[in-house]
């Protein structure tokens, strides 16, 4: 019986062997810690002192500013003149800084046991037969598309529509206000007010005065009227001034309050002159008097500004 070819190719071949890579590495020495000596920092023996200080207070911790450092540590120094100085504080700061950060701490490289390389086996194997390879017909380029420019349709032109034009607004003149209603009511009202201010001014010592005493004998009058004149006529003047609408905003603010303020003031005099003769009384208090001698000038004060805030303009 005769063998097939593979089989004696098979039976033969010498078995394999153990064929090594190549030479083994030689094995790494353990790293062994070589005393590099002292560091030369540079630093004077004070400043080295005031580093270590600042350790032995911060422990390794990161201190804060230089000024919060000297507080902390200059109480308990030995050498407590030597942080007075700002310089040779902010160099132990800054040493100690770079003795916790500069430099990091050396660790013990790790030990391993060297890796021995591998033996493997060779094994012959027959190569692999040809792959036919099938060649391709060539493929004719494909002709690139022609394009076509479009053409242009003609555009309807579309005419806006007009936009309405709103009415002029035309504003008739307003009817003259009545007006008789509004003297029929302020009559007597008007005779009260003046009766009170009066009154008033007699009992707080408002009287017969001569304008042109050692000139003229005849030139008397009774300052009790300038009350009801004063006050009134500026309560009346400023609310028209308030209401009117036609001056300026800081004028009219302030005839807003000064004319409420005036109101305000004509009816506590009316109210005082009528408890003061109701109970008897011929000389008013003198905190009654010293206010109603004050009304004229305030009046003249709040009327003189009323009118140089009305001719400023807005």
């Amino acid at each position: 019986m005769i063998d097939a070819p593979d089989a004696l190719d098979e039976r033969d071949s010498p078995p394999p062997a153990d064929v090594p890579l190549g030479p083994e590495p030689a094995p790494t020495p353990d790293p062994v810690d070589v005393p590099l000596g002292p560091a030369a920092d540079g630093l004077t023996d004070t400043v080295r002192a005031m580093r270590d200080e600042l350790a032995a207070h911060y422990k390794g911790a990161n201190p804060p500013s230089i000024d919060l450092a000297i507080k902390a540590v200059q109480p308990g120094s030995a050498i407590p003149r030597s942080w007075d100085s700002r310089g040779m504080a902010g160099k132990a700061v800054k040493a100690y800084r770079d003795s916790i950060g500069g430099t990091p701490a050396k660790t013990e490289p790790a030990r391993t046991a060297p890796t021995k390389p591998r033996r493997t086996t060779a094994v012959r194997t027959k190569p692999a037969p040809p792959v036919p390879v099938a060649v391709q017909p060539a493929v004719p380029p494909t002709p690139e598309p022609v394009v076509r420019e479009p053409v242009p349709q003609p555009v309807e032109v579309v005419q806006p529509e007009p936009v309405p034009q709103a009415e002029p607004v035309v504003r008739t003149a307003p009817g003259r206000p009545v007006v008789w209603p509004v003297m029929l009511l302020a009559a007597p009202a008007f005779v009260a007010v003046w009766s009170g201010w009066v009154g008033l001014g007699k009992l707080t010592g408002f009287g017969k005065v001569n304008l042109l005493p050692g000139i003229g004998e005849g030139w008397v009058i009774d300052s009790a009227i300038t009350l009801p004149v004063g006050v009134e006529t500026y309560g009346a003047y400023a609310l028209y001034i308030w209401l009117s609408g036609r001056v300026p905003a800081r004028a009219r603010t302030f005839a807003k309050w000064s004319a409420i303020a005036s109101l305000v003031v004509g009816a506590l005099g009316q109210v005082a002159y009528h408890l003061l003769v109701a109970n008897g009384v011929t000389a008013a208090p003198w905190w009654i008097t010293t206010l109603v001698a004050c009304l004229p000038v305030a009046v003249l004060g709040m009327g003189a500004a009323l009118a140089h805030l009305v001719r400023e303009e807005a």
